[in-house]
């Protein structure tokens, strides 16, 4: 088992996103696909179309995390400034991709449309960048140092995300399992951080849940060592005992 700790972070762009008019679900799919490799998403910030604050986001993270993820804003309208944004971040100059121009060319020729000014800008990447394939619409991602610029329609994130997994660094992979508690999280509180703080090495979360006219809650354990994993399960479930005794 490997005990290197790799970490990610994204920045999801766009003033739909915070205005309400498109659902964010990339954030969702990033956290689950990350989770499974053994990288852990510790944030996500939402931006929207801000170069300020897209430069802002993209400084602060690619020094923090192991890599970041962006999603949205490199469309061919005014408003996808999310090229520009990063080449700025990095000091970068953002000039359009031969490659990225030959496909666009080619994908463009073969549907019988006009490849225009607008569609070119999707071509445009910061110097040195690499190139992310997007097999759904042609217009690729780009990475550059740290940082993976991935479209923000979902079908695409992910087509692109599944072209970006097999580069990745991973490391240790969490185990987890659950136990479903009949008490509040008002009764469970106390001796639940309790537990907490003599297994520091697992993370213990309460999830509340309310079906069928009842309320109880989820405990999720998690720890990358199946020992410290199932002491504190075990643990867990003697305070659940002890509860139902009325101890």
């Amino acid at each position: 088992m490997s005990d290197t700790i790799v970490t990610a972070a994204m920045i999801v762009i766009g003033d739909e996103i915070l205005s309400g008019r498109t659902r964010e679900a990339n954030a969702h799919h990033l956290a689950r696909v990350l989770t499974g490799v053994g990288i852990d998403l510790r944030e996500i910030r939402v931006v929207g179309d801000d170069k300020a604050a897209i430069i802002e986001a993209v400084n602060v993270l690619r020094a923090r995390y192991t890599y970041v993820f962006t999603s949205g804003g490199i469309g061919p309208t005014h408003d996808d400034i999310t090229a520009d944004a990063v080449g700025a971040a990095f000091g970068l100059p953002v000039e359009p991709d031969p490659a990225a121009l030959a496909m666009l060319t080619d994908h463009y020729a073969r549907r019988g449309q006009e490849f225009t000014a607008a569609r070119r800008r999707m071509a445009r990447v910061p110097e040195g960048a690499v190139l992310i394939d997007n097999p759904v619409t042609t217009a690729p991602g780009f990475l550059i140092g740290n940082v993976h610029v991935l479209a923000g329609v979902p079908a695409i994130f992910q087509a692109m995300l599944d072209n970006v997994l097999p580069s990745l660094r991973t490391g240790r992979k969490l185990l987890s399992d659950s136990i479903e508690c009949p008490f509040g999280e008002g009764v469970i509180g106390a001796p639940l951080g309790a537990i907490q703080a003599e297994h520091p090495d697992a993370i213990i979360g309460s999830y509340p849940r309310y079906e069928d006219g009842r309320h109880w809650a989820e405990i999720v354990v998690r720890a990358a060592d199946p020992s410290v994993l199932d002491t504190a399960l075990a643990d867990v479930r003697g305070m659940l005992d002890a509860l139902a005794r009325g101890e």
